[in-house]
């Protein structure tokens, strides 16, 4: 029996076995701080469902961390937005904007919402933004 067959088979799986962590543990660095955030477009809805809405609007890019998180602070009375949703997002440093789109889930149907939105950085630290408050109807 001709074993190179086999020892070359071992040699392939083995190579195969023993390779490099990909470049996903790379983190982007933290960027410069932008001097002033802004909201450019929006705050609008993008869709209101019964039980679901998404909120989207953009920022002139904020710099700081990679990660943030856009935040909807909604209720049914515009003094009480107690309710929040937050959703992740990474920040590409080479983009001006930051899209931010947050769905806001397990609302009731027929029902009027109040909502503003900012945004922050993943350790909790505010982009020092904030919207006007405004409204949507769930069907």
């Amino acid at each position: 029996m001709n074993s190179l067959p086999l020892k070359l088979a071992m040699s392939m799986v083995g190579a195969s076995l023993s390779y490099s962590t990909p470049a996903a543990a790379q983190v982007a660095p933290t960027t410069e701080k932008a001097a002033s955030v802004k909201i450019t477009q929006g705050p609008e809805i993008e869709r209101a469902d019964p039980y679901l809405t998404i909120v989207r609007w953009t920022t002139n890019n904020p710099g700081g961390s990679p990660e943030h998180y856009g935040v909807v602070h909604y209720g049914t009375n515009p003094k009480d937005l107690s309710q929040t949703a937050k959703s992740p997002i990474r920040l590409n440093p080479s983009h001006p904007d930051t899209v931010f789109r947050v769905r806001i889930q397990g609302l009731q149907p027929g029902t009027t919402y109040y909502y503003k939105v900012d945004s922050m950085e993943a350790s909790g630290k505010g982009d020092g933004v904030t919207s006007e408050v405004k409204t949507f109807k769930t069907k």
